[in-house]
């Protein structure tokens, strides 16, 4: 792996251990150039996904644009970091498992939703409020009154 301080393409791996999820590696690495220490983490990819969005256009899925989400959605929530990371695992490797390499953006919301719903109401509003494109204080309440007919 390239040296992410001086460019370097020959660094060393100095330590690896599984992370406390249990689904990636930690990798701590040193750069025998420069004598800079980094870490990186390794995760299992089932399958590359692209994802296929309403107006017909193909990109491909990227995490990091999933976890920026999640992100604002779970904005001074009490979820832990961890937790976060956790859920965007948990998230990408139930699409990656759905047995098709390209995934509807529905598909994908419903995903996010429905995790959302079981950690934390507020950010599964939140979300829901962006993602079905809320006009109207009526479509919080109805919402509110799914979750609330789901609590019973």
């Amino acid at each position: 792996m390239k040296c992410p301080f001086c460019g370097h393409a020959d660094t060393q791996v100095k330590d690896s251990r599984p992370s406390e999820d249990g689904l990636t590696i930690r990798r701590r690495r040193y750069c025998p150039e420069c004598n800079s220490r980094f870490t990186t983490f390794e995760r299992v990819q089932l399958r590359e996904l692209t994802v296929v969005k309403k107006n017909g256009e193909r990109r491909l899925f990227d995490r990091d644009k999933l976890a920026r989400s999640l992100q604002l959605a779970l904005r001074k929530r009490p979820v832990s970091a961890e937790q976060t990371e956790q859920l965007i695992t948990r998230i990408t490797q139930k699409l990656e498992s759905m047995g098709e390499s390209e995934i509807p953006t529905p598909m994908i919301g419903m995903t996010i939703m429905d995790e959302l719903k079981n950690l934390d109401h507020i950010a599964y509003i939140r979300f829901a409020s962006v993602y079905k494109d809320f006009r109207e204080a009526k479509d919080f309440e109805n919402i509110i009154d799914e979750l609330d007919k789901g609590a019973q």
